[in-house]
């Protein structure tokens, strides 16, 4: 939901890497240390607590769990972990529309007025559009947040999130542009109880869920009485934790609603891989990718020359991360109990990718932070160049310095720059680090990168 929905941070800098850690190869238990000791590392670091589940051709190499489930109780995260897993729900809400579509109840082109004609501008926006994020609809969870607890943690109507962007114009022409919006998954979801006379988790459950035999699956988190259910949080540390708000299954509905264990995610996972409750061509139509490398339902793109499906989830309290490589064969699968806005498991995942395939990668450091001198940090303010298309923007205000990427393919927005020494800074967002680099007057002249698998680039500072 909101940003956390999409991986932001995910690959920045994949392609630009030159440290080197060898792997052993066909070698599962070899294979389990290094991906085990990754994910301590990032345990430790206070970037990862949850559950992993790790499979690779039908094999699974690693399901665990880490860190604490529950912090004032003292127990541990477990692989019968139970954890929200929020806008992955998107991957099921859209399974069910293109099974409703397999049986002629609908077509992907339809227009949203055919179903929901009370939407604003419903004759100018297709299924389709809604599906893959591209329908201008206003995106409701930018209005409504945890900071609206009358609504964000208390059952509500469906009315009641419609009257929130349901009469508003919209952003932009329908399929002329991608913008993430959990409002065109709201309208999905009333539109399969609408033709399948069920209510949403009813038809989910039938369709998925009882076939698969994913028993710990469900969507009223909340109100769940199971002692694998997991407590979220927004901050942890080693001497301190805060929960985070409640957020009701009513409000995120088709949107972000489920809650799963790795074991069931796994076996949705089996499902995509054999072709199971869809057919060959509703698979393919889901994996499609359209504007932004998203299909319907999934992120679609590669990795280390391989094609993968993937979809993020999170809100206040936790994150969430799946990721199938199709023609490899692998899983990975990321439910994480703390989390908020800005934050990712995409890093964590590019890494234990770096591991599946044998590429370079380093594990996670704890940074210990120190108050820079503030002069120091107003000379590091500047732009440092790594090619035509790629530049850092370094600026300071308030007293802080900040980062960001002047491309938007990059992903890379302007965060806090914090300091852990006079020269190395890192972003609390992923696991990169910057080290301004002086030149014999002690002025900056280059920036040197650290990403997952170390030294990365290095970006000299224009005149």
């Amino acid at each position: 939901m909101k940003n956390l929905s999409k991986s932001t941070l995910v690959f920045f800098f994949s392609l630009l890497s030159f440290s080197s850690i060898a792997q052993s190869k066909n070698d599962t238990s070899a294979l389990f240390k290094k991906l085990d000791e990754y994910i301590i590392s990032a345990t430790n670091a206070e970037k990862f607590n949850g559950s992993v589940l790790i499979a690779k051709k039908g094999e699974i190499i690693l399901q665990k769990g880490y860190g604490w489930k529950n912090f004032s109780d003292h127990t541990l995260n477990s692989p019968n972990t139970i954890s929200q897993i929020g806008s992955l729900t998107k991957s099921f809400t859209a399974m069910v529309i293109l099974k409703l579509q397999e049986e002629g109840k609908l077509s992907v082109n339809d227009r949203l007025y055919k179903y929901l004609p009370e939407q604003k501008d419903a004759d100018k926006i297709t299924i389709q559009n809604m599906l893959d994020h591209t329908s201008g609809i206003d995106n409701y969870t930018d209005i409504i947040g945890p900071e609206d607890s009358a609504i964000f943690s208390h059952p509500v109507s469906k009315q009641r999130i419609l009257d929130v962007f349901e009469k508003k114009h919209l952003a932009f022409k329908p399929g002329s542009k991608y913008e993430y919006c959990n409002s065109d998954y709201f309208l999905l979801g009333m539109i399969i109880e609408k033709l399948t006379g069920k209510s949403y988790e009813q038809a989910v459950r039938q369709l998925i869920f009882e076939p698969l035999k994913m028993n710990h699956s469900g969507f009223d988190f909340i109100n769940l009485k199971d002692s694998s259910k997991a407590e979220f949080y927004v901050t942890i540390g080693s001497n301190k934790y805060i929960k985070a708000p409640k957020v009701d299954s009513t409000v995120t509905y088709a949107a972000g609603a489920i809650y799963s264990t790795t074991g069931d995610l796994y076996k949705w996972a089996k499902a995509i891989a054999e072709n199971q409750i869809l057919s060959d061509s509703s698979w393919k139509q889901a994996f499609t990718p359209h504007l932004a490398h998203y299909g319907d339902g999934w992120w679609i793109d590669t990795l280390y020359s391989n094609k993968y499906v993937m979809h993020s989830g999170g809100f206040p309290g936790f994150m969430s991360n799946f990721m199938y490589y199709p023609e490899m064969d692998v899983t990975i699968i990321l439910p994480c109990n703390f989390g908020n806005y800005g934050g990712s498991l995409g890093d964590l995942t590019s890494g234990v990718s770096a591991i599946l395939f044998d590429k370079p990668y380093s594990p996670y450091e704890k940074h210990t932070k120190i108050r820079a001198d503030k002069t120091l940090l107003k000379q590091y303010a500047g732009v440092y160049r790594f090619n035509s298309d790629h530049q850092l923007i370094i600026t300071f205000n308030g007293g802080k310095l900040f980062v960001e990427d002047s491309n938007p393919k990059d992903m890379l927005p302007k965060v806090e720059l914090h300091a852990e020494s006079e020269t190395m800074f890192y972003i609390s967002e992923a696991q990169l680090k910057f080290e301004f680099i002086k030149d014999a007057s002690g002025n900056s002249q280059k920036i040197i990168t650290y990403n997952t698998r170390g030294k990365d680039a290095e970006w000299v500072k224009e005149k």
